[in-house]
């Protein structure tokens, strides 16, 4: 039986223009993800609260800033 989990997941928050930037590269890339909003959840607001966006693959994070090369090393490609 399939997964449904992503293998990425972008945290960020509405209203931030930075995560709209990363959403942006992301989608650009073509790699499937998730993205949630961290005010949605206090563990993640206090983990990730001045750091968003922020992309994660397992226990691996990319933390903004980071451009169309750092993400593709990020995902491999």
């Amino acid at each position: 039986m399939p997964s449904s989990v992503l293998p990425y997941t972008l945290y960020h928050t509405d209203g931030c223009h930075l995560c709209d930037i990363a959403l942006a590269l992301i989608k650009q890339s073509g790699i499937d993800f998730q993205h949630v909003d961290i005010c949605d959840d206090a563990a993640l607001a206090a983990r990730y609260g001045i750091s968003i966006p922020v992309l994660v693959q397992d226990d691996r994070e990319l933390f903004w800033p980071f451009d169309a090369t750092q993400l593709q090393e990020f995902i491999g490609v």
